[in-house]
């Protein structure tokens, strides 16, 4: 794996641009009202991103290998922010959601998956050892699979 890399260009009070590769759209990133004009996500929401898009990716990596397919994946990630000892604010908790496309039972493997995807997932891992990440796993059906 490569060591990406991503350049941030402000461009006007709490926007952001973020440039990835020359080839890629650039992403705006903004913080709410009142210190920001909220047109992007902000900080917390690109964390909550960067967590939900790995673990789904992981999840549909593993089916792949097993020729499972799980799509459509909607994955959806709820921060928990609040203030520390010092009066600060910090991201408590990430809660995630990630909802299968297709009933278990068509998944052949899925125990198999549901077993292992989430220690492939390189952001997760290097995130929960500092912020607790929940994970629920439900099938089409709304049968919980996992968590």
């Amino acid at each position: 794996m490569d060591n990406p890399s991503v350049t941030l260009i402000q461009r006007q009070g709490y926007q952001f641009e973020h440039h990835y590769a020359p080839d890629l759209p650039v992403l705006l990133s903004d913080e709410p009202a009142p210190f920001g004009t909220g047109l992007g996500p902000d900080p917390v929401e690109l964390l909550a991103s960067a967590v939900g898009n790995c673990l789904s990716a992981s999840l549909w990596f593993a089916c792949q290998k097993y020729k499972d397919d799980p799509s459509p994946l909607r994955t959806e990630v709820k921060a928990t922010v609040g203030r520390n000892a010092q009066g600060r604010n910090r991201v408590q908790g990430l809660a995630v959601g990630l909802h299968l496309g297709r009933p278990a039972a068509e998944l052949g493997h899925i125990q198999r998956v549901l077993d292992t995807f989430e220690d492939y997932c390189t952001v997760t891992q290097s995130v929960a050892p500092a912020i607790p990440v929940t994970l629920r796993v439900l099938d089409s059906t709304g049968a919980v699979l996992k968590g």
